[in-house]
């Protein structure tokens, strides 16, 4: 069943609607008649099954026919802190970093980082960014849809950090498997928590210092060297196994 996620300010009594870009979706894409039937979140973890009742304009007008809590959301919020890759691996990342449960995504540029966005660039590729992972948390049954953040520089991205509680940054030098797993276990659900990821190349020293300085601990991912687009998801599978 098809997925929308709207605000909840979209909800009038026994009806809602969805607007945007899912209107035409809604009614171009998937052709959808009146009495089809949709599963609508409102991020807040509320799920609303409803009946399609006509069509306005800039809007599609539901029934709600069933309403239950239902949160699929980590019991933490986590902060994927990327190093922009080269080509579209960005893309990916997003994708699955939000079927594996991420809060929030936020692209680096470090030391390391080849790619370089100018300001329009950088606008154009966050909207391709955000729409990605909306459509991965409606595929994935997401309650809410992680925001990815515009492009910081990796001081900007320790600075916005600075309010997580535990930060931690795989480091291809950090050595003890058993480091990590205390690193891990250590977390408790309601805490936030931050995921530092290099570009290819990986952190520079000095900024994997600059980052310990503010509290993030270095740990391993094993003995092999991962590409930057496994690693996130190797931290964030871990978390999930431990928080769930």
């Amino acid at each position: 069943m098809h997925r929308f996620f709207i605000q909840h300010s979209q909800i009038q009594g026994k009806r809602l609607y969805v607007e945007g870009a899912d209107v035409n979706h809604i009614k171009n894409v998937l052709r959808m008649k009146p009495g089809d039937q949709v599963m609508v979140s409102d991020g807040e973890g509320m799920q609303y099954l409803c009946a399609l009742e006509t069509f306005d304009t800039g809007r599609v007008w539901f029934e709600i026919v069933d309403t239950w809590e239902e949160n699929r959301e980590l019991s933490s919020k986590i902060c994927l802190f990327q190093g922009l890759p080269k080509s579209d691996k960005m893309e990916l990342i997003i994708q699955k970093a939000t079927e594996l449960g991420v809060y929030e995504l936020v692209p680096m540029v470090t030391g390391r980082t080849v790619v370089k966005l100018d300001e329009k660039k950088a606008e154009k590729k966050n909207a391709r960014w955000n729409a990605i992972a909306e459509s991965a948390a409606k595929q994935s049954g997401r309650s809410l849809i992680p925001r990815v953040a515009g492009v910081m520089t990796f001081s900007e991205a320790l600075a916005y950090a600075k309010e997580l509680d535990v930060l931690l940054i795989p480091y291809e030098k950090a050595e003890g498997m058993e480091a990590t797993r205390r690193a891990i276990e250590g977390i408790y659900p309601g805490q936030s928590v931050g995921i530092f990821i290099g570009p290819e190349g990986g952190f520079e020293e000095a900024e994997v210092e600059q980052a310990m300085e503010k509290g993030a601990a270095p740990v391993t991912l094993g003995r092999r060297i991962l590409r930057t687009e496994t690693a996130g998801f190797v931290v964030l599978s871990m978390l999930l196994y431990h928080l769930e």
